[in-house]
């Protein structure tokens, strides 16, 4: 099972990964990227939490990468991910939200 921190493109997604310190984490991010980061695996591109069906997208992404543990770090991801807290448990992913003083 592996974990995401979503914002792979700021600098708390980096402290968090590393304070948590472990092998299973995934960086995603919705925001652009290079290219090459995403070909690579480094950083899974992330749903736009703009688009209607983000948290069906994300719930889908997570059964697809074997995804349990979710640490959302941008106010947009946060707010919709905690409203379907309750949907993503039923499938045993947790979510978190990072604190700011990371």
């Amino acid at each position: 099972m592996y974990t995401l921190i979503t914002a792979a493109n700021s600098s708390q997604a980096y402290k968090l990964k590393n304070i948590l310190d472990s092998e299973s984490i995934l960086l995603g991010e919705y925001l652009d990227l290079p290219e090459l980061l995403i070909q690579s695996g480094k950083v899974l591109k992330l749903p736009d939490p703009e688009s209607v069906t983000y948290i069906h997208e994300m719930l889908a992404l997570c059964l697809d990468k074997e995804i349990n543990n979710i640490y959302a770090l941008r106010r947009e991801e946060k707010q919709l991910l905690l409203s379907a807290q309750q949907l993503f448990g039923e499938y045993n992913i947790n979510m978190h939200v990072a604190d700011d003083k990371i």
